[in-house]
């Protein structure tokens, strides 16, 4: 039985939506976040509650938000489950992000009037930073600090509509396939952009039950996420310069550089030794937004090679709502149209 109202306070980052639900309506039980989005994914009552926010008239086809949930310990400020149209992801860069800003202005964590505070966020892959920045009491950017992240892949051969490609299959948070659009003579511009997301969807379902999309530690991280194409736009000395576009679930397509899959993209870049010490990633979206991304240090996670990566960016809140529900209503939990 869904509840007759919802509050919601609504964000975007880098123009990829995200509306936070911090006090859900609907019992989420776990001891710990990876276990309430285990739970989540066999509730009726909790999809319901996301296909009501995330459907329209209340949504629309590429909407994203979070449930904030307690947090696994008194080691975090709080805890989030992310959700989209098919479902709940593992991680969200974006979405960690944003709660930063919130987290600050809503006064849930406290900050300096000018200078920094890290927000402490646990989601289902880990435990994650939103290192938050103010100047003269107004939020002017955050840094998220992701989990480690690596390649799993490279070279891996699939199969599409318009010929076989070869993909880089790399960890961020979530599981990314990533490949360069040039080499199905395509870019990444909104002009180009059905043609990426049929294509995206192709390669993340080829390759979604593959021994690349395994995780080493957890199974409930197994699986594509998404697939990321990316343009290269010209390093320069201490910068690698790419656009990216971020086709993932089942054809949803984030407005931002992707968070999760900008971590993935440092961990391949680092890999090819393009990022050395000082040097950073400028991530633009198809939107035309950016995030900067840099890799804070090395380190061995899961026995293989990693990186600890670094996002920064920065989000905007854009309204807040009390969203009703009509129990005569027969379009609840709502429709999507894509």
């Amino acid at each position: 039985m869904l509840p007759s109202t919802i509050r919601t306070t609504d964000f975007h980052t880098g123009g990829e939506p995200f509306r936070i639900v911090a006090e859900p309506p609907v019992a989420i039980p776990g001891a710990t976040v990876a276990e309430r989005r285990a739970r989540a994914i066999e509730d009726p009552e909790i999809q319901a509650l996301r296909a009501v926010l995330c459907s329209e008239p209340r949504g629309h086809a590429d909407m994203y938000g979070g449930f904030v949930v307690p947090p696994n310990d008194a080691g975090a400020h709080l805890g989030v489950l992310f959700w989209h149209k098919d479902g709940f992801s593992t991680a969200c860069g974006h979405g960690t992000i944003a709660l930063g800003v919130w987290a600050v202005d809503s006064g849930r964590v406290a900050a300096p009037h000018t200078g920094s505070v890290a927000v402490v966020i646990d989601v289902p892959s880990g435990r994650v930073t939103a290192r938050v920045h103010r100047q003269d009491g107004r939020v002017t950017s955050v840094d998220f600090v992701n989990v480690p992240s690596w390649v799993i892949a490279r070279e891996v051969a699939v199969t599409t509509s318009r010929g076989e490609v070869s993909a880089t299959v790399a960890y961020g948070g979530a599981i990314y396939a990533t490949l360069p659009a040039a080499q199905l003579g395509l870019s990444v511009t909104p002009g180009h952009l059905g043609e990426l997301i049929t294509l995206g969807r192709e390669i993340k379902w080829a390759l979604n039950d593959s021994p690349h999309a395994v995780h080493p530690d957890d199974p409930r991280l197994d699986g594509i996420y998404g697939t990321i194409w990316f343009d290269e736009l010209g390093d320069v000395p201490g910068q690698v310069h790419q656009r990216n576009v971020a086709v993932f679930a089942d054809g949803e397509v984030d407005r931002s550089p992707c968070g999760s899959g900008t971590c993935a993209r440092l961990a391949v870049l680092a890999d090819e030794g393009r990022l050395p010490p000082g040097s950073v990633l400028r991530h633009d979206s198809v939107v035309g937004s950016t995030f900067i991304g840099s890799v804070l240090e090395t380190v061995d996670a899961a026995g293989r090679r990693s990186v600890i990566p670094q996002v920064t960016g920065m989000a905007y809140r854009t309204g807040e709502h009390l969203f009703s529900v009509d129990p005569h209503d027969p379009l609840v939990p709502g429709f999507v149209l894509r």
